[in-house]
């Protein structure tokens, strides 16, 4: 099975940015849609952004379209989300997943294989 970590996040004031990375185990995770998602306290898990396996086709969540750019680097088994412009509501904890399907996936059923997490906060 594929082992997902998520690093990059932290406690920024609004407007900062920061870059989140999920690396994978093994080049499996390369052929394959990767999302990010988040889930705010209290919240249900949220879709923010995919991308296929080829990094050509991407989508976002009305919510960041604009602000957040999602990437991959298949050679280091890498995908980023690049966050721009944070505001408040931005505030929750991250997950990078992999779906067994090449193309791009929105819904969390969709995706297989989950990291741990991890914590953005932003402060306004």
């Amino acid at each position: 099975q594929v082992q997902l970590v998520e690093s990059g996040g932290g406690l920024v004031q609004a407007g900062e940015s920061l870059r989140l990375t999920c690396v994978a185990s093994d080049h499996l995770f390369n052929m394959y849609a990767v999302g990010w998602f988040r889930q705010a306290p209290g919240k249900e898990r949220e879709f923010v952004a995919t991308i296929n396996w080829t990094g050509a086709d991407k989508h976002y969540a009305d919510s960041v379209k604009g602000r957040f750019t999602i990437s991959r680097d298949n050679a280091k088994n890498t995908v980023y989300l690049q966050m721009n412009h944070l505001k408040p509501e931005d505030t929750a904890i991250y997950y990078c997943a992999r779906s067994d399907m090449n193309s791009l996936q929105i819904q969390s059923a969709r995706y297989r294989y989950w990291g741990q997490g991890t914590q953005v906060t932003v402060s306004s």
